[in-house]
């Protein structure tokens, strides 16, 4: 009786758990499928989760009525900026806050996770009449400086680094290991899982931004693709296969950045400790 209701209760838990699954993913399916239908079959009722005829129009019209490559770019190159700076200002931070011993080091570091608390409307508007005041408006540098420091990843880095033995630096020093040293030849190679993960949150973040962007960019050549697919929804917006696919093509650096590192992100949860 017990095996048996061991297995009832496996079989009710899988099926909630299948369940959950095709609720999540419906959506992205409706996306890429509406994304080959044509504009009369994409609004036809009762709707058919199968296009009757494949076209390819929706991409068309998104490739040759707006700048779409163009907003593309501007992603990729402020995207792959700010990772560049939020790492290099991380991996400085969070090996303060874990190797080196300071006065008030976690009163300090404390103080910094506080910050995370403060939503983004609180802050905004003085980052906005900072960067006005320096004249970054219409430039790439306001999308990226102001995000060049994470304290998400400070603090994802400062976990792993404090899972390092403390003796590896004592060897290291006995050597003639400096600090600087210490954090990149050694340090850095040991969680080099934890740096995969941050690097694709800090994209996922950085491709995703759309508030501030439109709030400081108003160039059309400058903007980042989720303005450009915003501007793109107000004059298409009864076109459905178009706008689809114009998220469907938006979201596919994300979905080929996550299958490639899955495997990091697993073994960096794994070792940080946060899953406790």
């Amino acid at each position: 009786m017990k095996f048996r209701s061991v297995i009832i209760w496996k079989i009710i838990v899988y099926s909630i758990l299948i369940a959950l699954a095709i609720l999540s993913i419906l959506p992205f399916y409706w996306m890429l499928t509406t994304s080959f239908k044509t504009p009369a079959e994409s609004i036809a009722v009762p709707p058919t989760w199968i296009p009757k005829t494949f076209t390819l129009l929706g991409y068309k019209t998104v490739l040759t009525k707006i700048h779409f490559l163009r907003y593309m770019y501007i992603s990729l190159i402020t995207s792959i900026l700010t990772i560049l700076g939020s790492l290099i200002t991380a991996l400085l931070a969070a090996y303060a806050f874990s190797w080196i011993q300071f006065k008030g080091r976690d009163t300090i570091f404390m103080g910094f996770l506080s910050l995370m608390m403060v939503p983004m409307p609180v802050y905004i508007i003085p980052l906005f009449l900072i960067v006005q005041r320096l004249g970054w408006l219409d430039t790439l540098q306001v999308m990226i400086v102001p995000w060049t420091v994470s304290i998400f990843s400070i603090f994802l880095l400062r976990q792993n680094m404090r899972s390092i033995p403390k003796d590896l630096y004592d060897a290291a020093v006995i050597d003639g290991c400096g600090r600087l040293r210490f954090l990149f030849q050694i340090i850095v190679p040991l969680i080099k899982p934890a740096i995969t993960t941050m690097v694709i949150f800090e994209f996922i973040s950085s491709w995703n931004t759309f508030m501030w962007p439109l709030m400081v960019i108003n160039k059309d050549n400058l903007r980042p693709i989720q303005v450009g697919l915003a501007y793109f929804a107000q004059g298409e917006s009864t076109n459905y296969p178009a706008l689809m696919a114009a998220s469907t093509l938006s979201i596919l650096p994300l979905v080929i950045l996550f299958f490639i590192a899955q495997k990091q992100i697993i073994e960096s949860y794994a070792r940080s400790g946060l899953k406790e």
